[in-house]
């Protein structure tokens, strides 16, 4: 049976961050504009903190330097201390805390149980599957989850996406949990119910800091310290308890069943008068911060307990087995991650499934409207553009897609990364290799109807030749795709890659012959990889010998029946087909290179 509760056990390691005369200078403009005015703090292991201010009082910004979110035109210091251990800066403590957005950013195609199992194996080596789903089962029960395990994500109310957050970053149990705004969002009940979690978990030896705009108060008396800030400052830090005697000591008196953290928020608005720069002489004053009881006795004896099986085989907690939660190797997290992106793409019906029959059905469409263009030498320039329409329909459909879908994933994708699920390499290669065989599928459903039905020549080398040059396109304008839609907005990135395709279109040899380009926009035409694509495509069908093509007896008199002499007038035959081909593999690289690095920078800026 099972004899404790893994949420139960104190956390192994208790830190204290200590933060003195912190200071956040931006740019606004043409200005420099100070957010934060030498701001100094302590929070404590075993206590949870709240953050407090009007908006626009830096308490965000706050919390961003103490995650290391936010590193340009921060000045002070920030210690974090482990007993007589001092560590100086926030990542000297990023493995070790978790940062919760303020927006909770979930796949809606996954259940909880899987997202959690998935998170679990992204977390935690070396547990069998039963320890998995018991410290799975276990979390979500604390958390009230337990219930709505095979729930979709995207089915879930406010509160519960905020209670599946948290629980994804317990996993592997951090000793520093930082949370923006928790509560907002929620309705009343949803957020004492959310905020007494965090107090709980706090009391387990972690140190919990969240910011909140202004509870009620009741809500407020649950935290165990608040810090208060206006224009920048702080002008209170300690238990609740002491709001009232700190302001009644400055001459501010809390009216009677007024709810002191309303009465701050005036006191912060300036509604009584100007006290914010005597109340931030004052706050230095340590005594209003009374800790209780020491940290000692709130951190005795913290330790993680084990796994041991009695006679009946439950799972139960000793204090004699130790946990040891290590984390996978990149290797393991490459396969959890292309798992995870392969489910998504079977359950995004729009992404993968509708997306496989329009390609189906649009080489239908286009295979019948140039029936019989591909062996009929009266309308070998009507097969040209047969072929570049197909060029230009694989890059416009699998650019668009991609601009549109990384925008949404950023924030996860910033999320996971920050809190160390993976690294960012790992992560896009899971993704690289998921995607390839999608494109050549949605290739292949398109080539195989088209080319049959225009008539093109039976012969498989051919075709090969063919659908090797097309899921080059499509790959290319997929990477091409992830680039913009990581760099801007969907809007943006959908309206980039149409002016791009257009641009390319026009310097890939058909609407211009490149016989008759001029000399620099025949050297501009090199850049287009649909330029390459074209003329390779044009050479798989009419090179390498290909026999004359017949000419129609109701036809008085066909030009091109000899194919050479058709890619000699188009001037498509001064590169070999293979010349083409690595130049469209070097695209490739090319892009999905520069989106790698797009989505880091975009990644590392958030």
């Amino acid at each position: 049976m099972l004899k404790q509760e893994i949420m139960h056990f104190r956390s192994s390691e208790t830190l204290d961050i200590e933060f003195e005369n912190v200071w956040l200078t931006i740019r606004d403009r043409k200005e420099y504009k100070k957010i934060l005015k030498g701001v100094s703090g302590l929070f404590k292991s075993g206590e949870l903190t709240a953050i407090m201010g009007p908006s626009g009082a830096g308490k965000t910004s706050l919390l961003n330097i103490l995650t290391g979110y936010q590193k340009s035109g921060v000045e002070g210091v920030i210690r974090c201390k482990n007993g007589e251990t001092t560590k100086i800066g926030p990542s000297q403590y990023k493995s070790q805390s978790r940062y919760i957005l303020q927006d909770d950013y979930l796949i809606s195609y996954f259940t909880v149980y899987e997202i959690m199992h998935s998170t679990t194996n992204l977390k935690i080596d070396g547990f069998s599957e039963s320890k998995k789903n018991f410290l799975i089962d276990d979390i979500l029960r604390t958390l009230g989850l337990l219930n709505l395990k095979q729930t979709l994500c995207g089915c879930l109310s406010g509160g519960q996406r905020k209670r599946l957050s948290i629980a994804l970053e317990m996993i592997d149990d951090p000793p520093i949990l930082f949370l923006d705004e928790p509560t907002t969002g929620l309705d009343s009940n949803s957020s004492n119910q959310c905020v007494q979690l965090l107090k709980n978990l706090a009391e387990r030896g972690r140190t919990v800091i969240c910011t909140i705009h202004q509870p009620s108060s009741s809500l407020y008396y649950v935290f165990s310290h608040v810090y208060v800030m206006a224009k920048g400052k702080c002008v209170f830090q300690g238990p609740p308890v002491n709001t009232v005697p700190y302001l009644s000591s400055h001459g501010l008196f809390c009216p009677k069943y007024h709810n002191p953290a309303d009465f701050l928020m005036e006191i912060c608005c300036e509604e009584h008068g100007d006290y914010i720069d005597k109340l931030a002489v004052a706050v230095q004053e340590t005594s209003w911060r009374t800790f209780g009881q020491e940290s000692t006795e709130r951190g005795q004896n913290f330790r993680e307990v084990g796994i041991v099986h009695d006679k009946d085989n439950a799972l139960y907690y000793s204090n004699a087995v130790e946990l040891e939660r290590k984390s996978p190797s990149e290797w393991k997290k490459f396969f959890v991650l292309l798992e995870k992106q392969i489910k998504y793409y079977y359950r995004d019906w729009t992404g993968a499934k509708l997306k496989l029959i329009v390609h189906l059905l649009v080489g239908i469409f286009l295979g019948l409207t140039f029936q019989n263009s591909g062996s009929d030498a009266s309308r070998a320039i009507n097969n040209c553009c047969f072929i570049n329409i197909s060029i230009v329909y694989l890059c416009y459909t699998s650019l668009m897609p991609a601009a549109l879908r990384f925008p949404k994933e950023l924030q996860i994708i910033k999320k996971e990364y920050f809190n160390c699920w993976y690294n960012l390499g790992t992560f896009y290669l899971a993704y690289l290799v998921a995607d390839f065989p999608l494109q050549v599928l949605f290739t292949m459903a398109y080539s195989v109807a088209s080319y049959l039905i225009s008539s093109q020549p039976l012969e498989l080398y051919r075709f090969a030749m063919i659908f090797l040059i097309q899921s080059l396109v499509g790959l290319v304008a997929s990477g091409m795709g992830v680039m913009y839609g990581t760099l801007v907005s969907p809007v943006n990135g959908t309206f980039l890659g149409a002016i791009t395709t257009c641009v390319f279109l026009s310097m890939d040899g058909f609407i211009c012959f490149f016989p008759h380009m001029t000399k620099f926009f025949y050297l501009a035409s090199n850049l287009s990889f649909l330029s390459f694509s074209l003329e390779g495509s044009m050479q798989a069908i009419y090179g390498f010998d290909r026999p004359r093509l017949r000419c129609p007896e109701e036809e008085d008199y066909c030009l091109y029946t000899d194919p050479a002499e058709l890619l000699s007038y188009l001037g498509m035959n001064k590169l070999s087909y293979w010349v083409d081909v690595g130049w469209i593999v070097v695209n490739f690289l090319l892009f999905r290179i520069l989106a790698f690095y797009a989505l880091r920078y975009k990644v590392r800026s958030l």
